[in-house]
Order: structure tokens, then C-alpha cells, then sequence
């Protein structure tokens, strides 16, 4: 009788269990992005109840994105990332699953991207191909080739456990932020969506220290190849062409309107005998919404030993208001309370440096950040960011940056 009982409790606990399992799973998709080329970039959304209303999250690895503009209307629902112009038209079916458009602003205009996402996948890649036959967890030293057949070079780095993998990618000038996918028998896949970032990377492992055949699949229609190698020592290769001071100058002289309309001046009577951090940015840029989540807390927990932080956009077009909206998503994002200003100068200018801070020679890259003494002179330009999703290498860059201003604050 004790057996029978103690039988019949477990299967109430396994019942229990897939009871609780599916309440968990209802409102998660797994999203699929389609290129033009047809090739899909998946992530995972989540929709949640928090404080009586609908909230969404983006899922890529340990970063959560939470969307708060929500709307629904009949079997149709409405989002807009928090920061981008990035947004969600979709149709919920009958079964749960949706249909619909992404909608991405760029330079050239919109991107409209088809869509669908299935209801409760809690995986993001299936194991097809059964476990993983190597784990890869490392540095790995990578070559990408870019579709006119010249070479970039790389630094990943990937957490494996069991079939699950995790990682990011690092360039000279800044990282591909929280890569989250799988190592199935000899093959991983990698994807992210954060709004800017559409990312898929798919490559067969070959054996403990070698990854070949490897393909980037990097927003609409760009596609590049990759291989790597294993290897603990590798280091990034130097920036080419870093921006710096042009000869014979030694201070910047800029006046730009900020979101507001407002003039602020890198002259004026506020920046005298203060330490400032010029960020180098533009609001269509993940790496940039990075470094502002950082700057915004280094500046409210350092302004007072005065430090001074200015941001200047390099936006995707010249269109005012469009500028105006996108930056104030950043701003309202993370409580921005030092000036963002409007260069008028777009990111894809090639003469965007000349018309806007002529004392530098070319800007490449963003974010970049500039540090300038009390005594108004530029001592260091930074041309690289590693973010939160880098681990070692976003402790090593506010190291630096700590560093940097605490020498300058102590002169």
C-alpha cells in the first residue's frame, strides 16, 4: 500500500512538473528574422505581467531587453525597442504563433524584414545534429574575410556547457556584444538581436583547436567567412589609422545644439578647469548604448570631483527631428544628464570629421571617447569600446578609463 502511494504522489510530481514547465513557457517565442537572402537570425522573446501590465523580453544570453512600448489591438501587437529605430508589427494565429514585420531604420531608409515565431520554443537552436563532440570554451584567435576577399582579424571568446554556447567576438574597435547558441556534434551556431545587431554565425568545429567552413551572416545581406584557431594568448591586433590630434593642434573647438535645440560649447564657462570626456557616438549603435549606460553612472557618481562628459551624434541622416527622437530614447533610457549634442553630421559622412572636429584627423570607428585636462588640451583618444558582454576585457577598459581620469583630475 506505501508503494502504491508513494507511486501515485510521484506521478502528481511529474504532472506537477509539466504543468508548471508549460505555464512557464507560455508567452516565449522563438523569433525568426528572414534576410533578404532568405537565411533566418532567431532569438527568443518573452512576455510577462509585471506590475499589471504587458512587458516584453529580448532574450541573448545573459542580457535581458526589457520593452515597456506595448501595444495591442485585437489579435495584433505593437513594440518598439527601447532604444533604435527598431519596432514590431505582428499578427498573433489562432495556435500562438505570430506572423509579421521587423521594421529597422537605416541610413538608406527603412528595412522591412519578414517574421514569424513559434510559440513555447524554449530553445534557441535545436540539437540536430545530437551532443557536442568537443567543448570549445576559450580564446580563440579568428579570421574573417570579408566578401571583396580582404582580412580582419578577431579575438573570441566562447563559454561551452554541454550543447549550450555562449560568447562574444572582439575587433580592434569594439565587440559583438552577448552571443548565445549551441554546439551540436561538430557544429556551433551563434545568433543576436538587440535591435542594431543581427547577427548569425554557423562554423563545423574540426577538432579541439581548429573551427573552419565558418559563415557571418551580419544584418540584412552582409555575409563574410570566418575560420579560428585555439589559442589562450591571442591578442587584438592594433586599430588602423586611430583617430588622433592633427599636427599642431592640441584642442578642440566645437559648438553644437543638444537635443533641445539648446548651443552648448566646448568654451563655455561650465568645462574651465575641468576634467572632460567627450563621447564620440550616435544613437543607431549597440556599442554606444553600452558605453552611455556606463557613462551616465560614472557621471552621476563623478561629476562632483569635476569631471564634465559630452556626447556628440553622428547620426544616420542629417534629419533633425529623426536625430532628436532617436538620441532621446538613449536619454530616457538611462538617465542621461550630461548634454548630448547634434554634430548635423552623419556617421556615413567621409568628410564627417573635417565639417565637425577638424582638429582630429578621421573618425573610423564608435564609439570613440576623447579625454581632454583642465587645462583644455586633448591627452588621450580612445578608439576602442569592450562592453559588459566582454567579461575581462570590459573590467581591463574601465580600468583604463578610471585611470585615465583620476590622472588627469590629479594634475
Amino acid at each position: 500500500m506505501k508503494k502504491r502511494v508513494l507511486f501515485f504522489i510521484s506521478i502528481l510530481f511529474v504532472v506537477f512538473a509539466q504543468a508548471q514547465v508549460k505555464k512557464q513557457l507560455v508567452n516565449n517565442w522563438l523569433v525568426a528574422l528572414e534576410r533578404k537572402d532568405g537565411k533566418q537570425v532567431v532569438f527568443q522573446l518573452q512576455k510577462k505581467q509585471e506590475q499589471g501590465r504587458a512587458v516584453l523580453y529580448i532574450m541573448n544570453a545573459a542580457e535581458k531587453i526589457k520593452i515597456t512600448d506595448l501595444k495591442t489591438a485585437g489579435d495584433s501587437m505593437f513594440f518598439n525597442m527601447p532604444a533604435f529605430e527598431s519596432s514590431f508589427r505582428v499578427k498573433i494565429l489562432a495556435d500562438g504563433n505570430m506572423t509579421g514585420t521587423y521594421i529597422k531604420g537605416t541610413a538608406a531608409g527603412m528595412q522591412y524584414w519578414p517574421l514569424h515565431a513559434v510559440l513555447n520554443m524554449p530553445e534557441r537552436f535545436v540539437a540536430s545534429l545530437g551532443n557536442a563532440k568537443k567543448n570549445i570554451t576559450g580564446k580563440w584567435d579568428v579570421t574573417i574575410t570579408r566578401a571583396n576577399g580582404t582580412i580582419r582579424k578577431a579575438v573570441a571568446e566562447f563559454e561551452q556547457k554541454e550543447n549550450e554556447l555562449t560568447g562574444t567576438f572582439l575587433t580592434p574597435s569594439a565587440d559583438y556584444r552577448y552571443l548565445d547558441g549551441i554546439v551540436t556534434g561538430d557544429s556551433l551556431k551563434l545568433s543576436a538581436f538587440d535591435g542594431d545587431n543581427i547577427r548569425l554565425l554557423e562554423a563545423k568545429i574540426d577538432d579541439a583547436n581548429t573551427i573552419s567552413g565558418g559563415i557571418f551572416y551580419n544584418g540584412y545581406t552582409g555575409k563574410e567567412t570566418w575560420i579560428a584557431e585555439k589559442n589562450d594568448s591571442a591578442v587584438l591586433p592594433e586599430a588602423s589609422e586611430p583617430t588622433q590630434l592633427r599636427e599642431g593642434e592640441s584642442k578642440l573647438n566645437f559648438t553644437f545644439k543638444d537635443i533641445n535645440g539648446l548651443p552648448v560649447s566646448i568654451n563655455d564657462k561650465k568645462y574651465k578647469n575641468k576634467v572632460v570626456i567627450i563621447q564620440v557616438m550616435g544613437s543607431w549603435c549597440a556599442n554606444c548604448l553600452d558605453e552611455t549606460k556606463f557613462l551616465s553612472g560614472f557621471y552621476k557618481d563623478n561629476n562632483s570631483r569635476g569631471v564634465e562628459v559630452i556626447a556628440l551624434a553622428y547620426e544616420l541622416t542629417t534629419d533633425l527631428a529623426r536625430s532628436q527622437a532617436s538620441l532621446m530614447k538613449f536619454k530616457k533610457l538611462y538617465d542621461v544628464q550630461y548634454p548630448m549634442l547634434i554634430t548635423g553630421a552623419a556617421a556615413g559622412d567621409d568628410k564627417k570629421t573635417e565639417k565637425t572636429l577638424p582638429q582630429l584627423t578621421a573618425i573610423k570607428s564608435f564609439p570613440a571617447t576623447i579625454f581632454i585636462d583642465k587645462k583644455g588640451n586633448v591627452r588621450e583618444i580612445h578608439t576602442s569600446f569592450y562592453g559588459p558582454g566582454t567579461g575581462e576585457y570590459y573590467t581591463a577598459y574601465k580600468n583604463k578609463f578610471y585611470e585615465t581620469v583620476d590622472n588627469l583630475l590629479n594634475e
